[in-house]
Parts: C-alpha cells; sequence; structure tokens
C-alpha cells in the first residue's frame, strides 16, 4: 500500500510548480490510449453492474458521433472517450463517466433530454443537460449566447459539482488536443481557459489540472515566448543539476539523522508561472532566482512542524516567507506548511512540507472526494475541500437570486475567482478567506447580505477605519449597523466580492424600480387628467384594460409599464392617449370636472393637484441637473431623460432650453414640495486675496452659517496675489444660500462671491 502510494505520490506536481523532468501529455498519447478498450483498465474501482451501464453509454455516444471527424481528422469518438478517462483518473463514479463519454451527443448529434433519461436516467441526463451549450440562434452576439450558456453550465454545476469536473476534463483534453485548429479560434479558446476555467479548476482545489490549463493556455496565447522561455528553463536545468542534487542529498541526509520518515521530491516552476512573474516584477530571466524548489512529504500532521524545525536548522529561514497553510488553510482547503530558506549558493529555494492526505487534496481539491470514495475511506482534509467547494458553488446560486443578466452573473463569478486570499477574523474568532484587496463592506456581506445592506461603518482591530480600507491577513475586523442605513453605489468603486457587488446591485436596482414606478404612476395621473379620466385600478372589472395595454406598449405586467414611464422609456401622454381610447371602446368618458382640472395644471402649473412634487426623497428616479444644481426655492422644470428618469433643471437653465428645443415632448411641470427632506447642492464661485489662512476664513464662515462644504475646487493656475476658488455648498434653499452668501462676504479675504449657473 505504501509503495503504490509513494508511486502515486511521484506522478504528482505541486501548486505553482511541477516535477523535474515531468512530460505534458500530447495529442498523440491520447489518441494512442482513445479507445474504449483502453479506458476498460482505468474503470477497475467501478463494480461490473456500472462498468456494463458505462459500457452501453459508450456505444450510444459511438452510434450518435458514427461520421463525425475532430479537426484533426480522428474519429470524433475519440474525445469523449478521452474525457471519460481523464473523469477516470479522478475516480468519478459510473453517471459521471457515462455523461463525459455523452457530453456532446445533444448539442452536436440531436439527441433530446427525453431520450437521455429514458436510455440512461434521469441524474446522468441532467449532468450532460448541464454541459450542453444553449442554441446560439437564440442570441443576438456570439458574447451572449457565451455568457447564457456559462451561466446555465454554472448553476448546474452549483447543483451537482460533477458537472464542472467534465468539463474540465472536457477543456482539458480540447487544449491538449488544439493544433488542427485555426490561430483565431486557438488564441480564443486559451484566453477563456486562462480567464475562466482555470480558474475554476484553482477555486476548487484541482491545482495539477489549474496548472495544466494555465500551461496550455499560455503556449497557444504567446507561442514565441513559451518557446523562448522553454529552451531558457532547459538550459539552466543543466547549469542548476549538480545544486539541486546537493540540496536534495543535505536535506535527506538531515531528515535521517533527525530520524524522520520523508519523501523529498525537487519540482520546477511551471513556464507560466515564470512568465507571470517575470512580467508582475519587471525581472528578467537571469533574475528569476527561483525557478526550482523542493516538497517534502511526511507521515503525520505534527511532523510536518518536526520537519520545519529540522529545515531552519540546516538553512537559515528568509524572514517574512514562511506561510502556515496547514493552520489556516486555503479558501479551496489546500493545506502545506511554506518556507523559504537561503541555500548554499544564497539563491532562495521554497520547501513546501504536507502530509501525504494534504498531497493528496492538495492536487485533486474536491475531486479527492471520490478519490477516497473509491479506497473505501474519506480523511478529514477531503471532506474539508468538499465542504469549502460546496460553499463557493451555493454562493453562485446566491449572486444568481441577485443577477439576471447573464453578462452581469459572468463578471461577479470572474470577481469571485480570485488566485490569492487574504485571512480575517470577526470579533468572535471565527475565520473568513477574502479576496486580496477586500474591504469591510466585503466582510460584511460575507457574513450576511443583511449585515452588509445595514453597514454603517467599521472597526478593524479595534481602531474605526474608513469601509474602502484594504483587509489585510490577521485583521479582526467588526462591522457597525444601523436600522435605517442602505447600501450606497459608491461602494461599487471599492468591493471585490461577486458576492457584495451582486448583492448591492440588487439593492439599487430594487429600489430604482420602486421609485420609478411610484414617479412613474403619478405622471401617467396627471397625463390621464389631462384626457379627463382618472386612474383605472387594477382589480378585476379593470384589469383586461390593463393587459390590453401592456401588450400594445410591449411590457410584461403594470408595473414594468409604470417604471418605463418613471425611466423616460415611455412617454406618459402617448400612453394616457392609448388609455383613454381603450376606456372609451369600454363605455368610459371624459368627467368635465377632472378634465378642466388636468388642464389648468397642465397650462399653467399653479395647482398642485396633477403636479410631480419634489421633495429630495424621490431617490434614484428623480436627480438634480449636474449643469445648474436646482435648490428649493428655483423655478424648476422636469426634463424625462431616455432611461435615467426625471432629471430637474431650472427654469433659465442654458443646457435645459436647448435639450427643450429638441426634444419638447419629454418636458413636464414640476414644483418644489413645502417641507423638503434633505439639502441640496449647489455650486458658488469666490474671489479671494491669496494669503495664509484664506481655506480655514473660508470653511469657518459656510460652517457659521449652518451649511456644508461638499467638495473644493481650486484649479490648476499657478498662486497669484488672487485666487478663484469654487465651492460645492450644501443648503436647505435659496434663502439659506443668500445667508451663506452674505457671511462669505462679510471675510476680509473674500473679494466676490457669484453662484455657478451654466
Amino acid at each position: 500500500m505504501a509503495s503504490r502510494l509513494a508511486a502515486a505520490i511521484k506522478e504528482l506536481a505541486t501548486p505553482g510548480g511541477r516535477r523535474l523532468g515531468a512530460r505534458t501529455p500530447t495529442p498523440t498519447d491520447d489518441a494512442a490510449a482513445a479507445s474504449f478498450a483502453a479506458l476498460t483498465h482505468k474503470l477497475a474501482y467501478l463494480d461490473t453492474a456500472d462498468i456494463k451501464r458505462v459500457r452501453d453509454a459508450y456505444r450510444f455516444a459511438d452510434e450518435a458521433h458514427l461520421g463525425q471527424f475532430r479537426a484533426s481528422g480522428e474519429p470524433y469518438i475519440t474525445h469523449p472517450i478521452a474525457v471519460a478517462g481523464l473523469c477516470a483518473d479522478w475516480k468519478l463514479d459510473a453517471q459521471a463517466i457515462m455523461a463525459a463519454l455523452m457530453h456532446d451527443a445533444m448539442e452536436d448529434c440531436g439527441i433530446t433530454k427525453a431520450e437521455l433519461i429514458e436510455r440512461f436516467g434521469a441524474p446522468t441526463a441532467d449532468l450532460v443537460d448541464g454541459l450542453t451549450k444553449l442554441d446560439k440562434l437564440r442570441f443576438s452576439t456570439r458574447e451572449e449566447s457565451q455568457a447564457e450558456s456559462f451561466r446555465k453550465m454554472l448553476l448546474a454545476m452549483a447543483r451537482d459539482v460533477r458537472v464542472i469536473l467534465v468539463k474540465l476534463a472536457d477543456r482539458l483534453h480540447n487544449m491538449r488536443t488544439m493544433e488542427a485548429m485555426a490561430a483565431s479560434k486557438r488564441t480564443r479558446i486559451a484566453q477563456e481557459t486562462l480567464e475562466i476555467y482555470a480558474p475554476i479548476a484553482h477555486r476548487l482545489g484541482l491545482n495539477q489540472t489549474y496548472r495544466e490549463l494555465q500551461e496550455l493556455s499560455f503556449q497557444h496565447l504567446r507561442p514565441w515566448r513559451h518557446t523562448a522561455l522553454a529552451k531558457a528553463v532547459q538550459k539552466a536545468r543543466g547549469y542548476r543539476r549538480d545544486i539541486v542534487e546537493r540540496i536534495q542529498t543535505e536535506v535527506e541526509k538531515a531528515f535521517a539523522k533527525s530520524k524522520l520518515k520523508t519523501q523529498v521530491f525537487g519540482r520546477e516552476k511551471t513556464l507560466f508561472s515564470i512568465y507571470r512573474k517575470m512580467r508582475e516584477k519587471h525581472l528578467t530571466f537571469a533574475q528569476v532566482n527561483d525557478i526550482f524548489g523542493f516538497r517534502v512529504v511526511v507521515q503525520t500532521l505534527p511532523e510536518c512542524y518536526l520537519a520545519l524545525g529540522v529545515l531552519h536548522q540546516l538553512y537559515k529561514p528568509l524572514p517574512g516567507r514562511f506561510k502556515d497553510y496547514i493552520a489556516i488553510p486555503k479558501a479551496n482547503g489546500y493545506q502545506s506548511l511554506h518556507t523559504t530558506l537561503v541555500s548554499p549558493l544564497g539563491t532562495a529555494v521554497e520547501f513546501q512540507i504536507r502530509t501525504e492526505q494534504m498531497h493528496a487534496v492538495a492536487e485533486k481539491g474536491i475531486a479527492a472526494h471520490w478519490l477516497y470514495k473509491a479506497k473505501g475511506s474519506k480523511p478529514a482534509q477531503a471532506q474539508e475541500a468538499q465542504r469549502l467547494g460546496a460553499m463557493w458553488l451555493q454562493s453562485l446560486i446566491d449572486i444568481q437570486d441577485e443577477t439576471r443578466d447573464a453578462s452581469e452573473f459572468l463578471e461577479h463569478v470572474k470577481i469571485d475567482l480570485f488566485p490569492d486570499a487574504v485571512y480575517v477574523f470577526t470579533p468572535k474568532s471565527k475565520i473568513l478567506a477574502l479576496p486580496r484587496g477586500a474591504t469591510p463592506v466585503d466582510f460584511a456581506y460575507a457574513i450576511h447580505s443583511d449585515v452588509g445592506d445595514h453597514c454603517v461603518a467599521a472597526k478593524v482591530n479595534g481602531e474605526p477605519v474608513a469601509l474602502r480600507t484594504e483587509l489585510r491577513s490577521g485583521d479582526v475586523v467588526e462591522i457597525v449597523s444601523a436600522p435605517g442605513a442602505k447600501p450606497n453605489p459608491a461602494w461599487l468603486n471599492f468591493v471585490r466580492t461577486g458576492r457584495a457587488r451582486s448583492k448591492i446591485r440588487h439593492y439599487l436596482k430594487t429600489m430604482e424600480q420602486e421609485e420609478s414606478q411610484e414617479l412613474g404612476s403619478k405622471m401617467l395621473a396627471q397625463a390621464l387628467r389631462a384626457e379627463g379620466l382618472t386612474m383605472p385600478g387594477d382589480d378585476t372589472a379593470e384589469s383586461p384594460v390593463w393587459q390590453q395595454l401592456t401588450r400594445w406598449s410591449g411590457n410584461r405586467s403594470r408595473e414594468e409599464l409604470l417604471t418605463d414611464i418613471g425611466l423616460g422609456r415611455k412617454i406618459a401622454t402617448i400612453v394616457a392617449k392609448r388609455l383613454a381610447r381603450l376606456l372609451a371602446e369600454r363605455g368610459t368618458r371624459p368627467d368635465a370636472v377632472t378634465l378642466t382640472m388636468g388642464r389648468y395644471a397642465s397650462d399653467d402649473g399653479e395647482s398642485a393637484q396633477g403636479m410631480v412634487l419634489i421633495d429630495g426623497a424621490e431617490g434614484a428616479s428623480v436627480q438634480m441637473g449636474p449643469c445648474c444644481r436646482p435648490i428649493p426655492g428655483d423655478a424648476i422644470v422636469g426634463y424625462l431623460g431616455r432611461g435615467e428618469g426625471l432629471v430637474i433643471h431650472t427654469a433659465d437653465c442654458g443646457i435645459g432650453k436647448r435639450l427643450y428645443e429638441r426634444d419638447s415632448e419629454r418636458w413636464m411641470k414640476v414644483e418644489w414640495a413645502e417641507q423638503p427632506t434633505r439639502a441640496f447642492e449647489t455650486g458658488v464661485t469666490l474671489l479671494l486675496k491669496n494669503g495664509k489662512g484664506v481655506l480655514a476664513q473660508v470653511a469657518q464662515a459656510v460652517s457659521s452659517a449652518e451649511a456644508d462644504i461638499t467638495h473644493i475646487d481650486m484649479g490648476d493656475e499657478p498662486a497669484a496675489q488672487t485666487t478663484e476658488l469654487q465651492l460645492l455648498l450644501s443648503v436647505r434653499d435659496r434663502l439659506h444660500l443668500a445667508e451663506v452668501m452674505r457671511t462669505l462676504k462679510r471675510s476680509s479675504a473674500v473679494l466676490r462671491v457669484t453662484r455657478v449657473k451654466p
């Protein structure tokens, strides 16, 4: 047993490296092995009944793909067999092997899901369906089709992780055999692999697959650089062989002296990891001095730390280069001790120390679950990898619940496929893994969406910090929340996790929709009054009218139509005329009193009846024009922008007047409410005498008038005797602004104060 395990370990590589002298499989290898007879010996872990079912699936796939050939000229069936072989290496169950054999049957051969359910059962059919791309004819662009297909696959994977394991095996074989494809197609597939599939493999702990996908992508995306680096590494390998052998001999002697049973393997960085390090740190190849490293495999967990002590006694460790991923595992379940030592030649050499079980999980990740089930046992590390993988898969479902747009969903998933992590603590010492660069807002949403939505402040290690502060490993983070708080759109500029981003966007979209729907209802009611009608209800008697109206407008519901009106996608007056016609067909006639009041309000704007009142509580559906920045007391008009809601301009705004000439039907009467609910921003320009303490005087004057400065612009002009300064002030209304300007004028440093107008 021990010898078989040792042999298996020798075949495996490390995260960030590969075994010295290891050979990447070639298409020829796969073609030679691509027969069911060659697959059979890999299925020895299955029982006789399961092997028979797999054979049936092979026959079905062989018949379905009859007459089809790959770009290389080989029979197409060689590809499914090779994919099934890779899945068998992970010891996946019979259903997954069957799905691997038939993964292209629905997409390329016209086989239906119903046929697969009838022949092989629903679980296998669901796996195949999850791997099948959506019909491209349904989408307007290739990108849209691809995004939807990714979403379908990732959600199927969230329900059953075998979907992504089969897909990764499929992509790995395709990447190994891409030489016959057109160059443009190779580049596109390699880029997609590097951005999506390799990070997914890493996120699920399949490090061996992750490294090979990266390496193959690099080979196809940068063939010249790949070849140049391969030659440089081959040359360096000869120069460094002596030092590698010397270090390995010295390390093995030290362990033998300490009576520790270990296996020591030399390993080499992949070409892609060398290339990435050279690019990120602007190094030449000669400056990359950690091309090779070593792995030490021991028998028990305590021996990991004993081995670390032996190594630190043998060679001096580099300060700050020790990482304990055993005490705090990576987000994908990876566990090892990492230490960097100074070799006899003065170069840095990394050592990774782990147990045999940790090694298997490090290479196979979530697939180790099946590997150990096949052997009849399941160590704690495999269970932990399974749990962490399941947590990430569940987060995909959470993101999907908040995000209906496929491209946006894919963007959130890409954000979550981070290669590095920081490990932070809750006040109760629970560890959370977050992507590098994560902030307290990401932390809050990782705990619970309610905590994130109501977050107002944060403390890190007991000290108050800004919400955009980057967290570091070891930080203890505490979130301060308030019941009335809500997400800030500015958070989207600095959050790093897909979960936080999707939750914030979902909240803002929901609020915008509710506010726009309310505004649309007001506008349609006002437009109907001009027709002498009142807004029909949505009870049973009135609902046929709404159904006819939504069919005419192309909306799915009354709520969606009102939202479109509020966002400016539909014109209230046009919708009102159509609704009046539909009501007239049902015998409803204009009411004389309503008609008079509607026209009175529409023409003069002096009646509050039917008027859209602005009090500052409208939210995203109503915006103050950034050109004129109106405040209560200004004469105002409303412009219904296309898709941006109602934009308020001052009546004398030059930009507003030009918009009116171009698009007069989109203007509507608006008025300020008697009691606005918040302060409003407006701009003032100050001409100042330059001198010491000028800014302090200005700030003191604004503060004494009970206003706030929200922005200061001093321009790019060099300092002179006089300086022009632009302030953005937060004031209650025009009277308050006048008071602030009078206070500023009384300051000895201020020569002139004017309000900014477009």
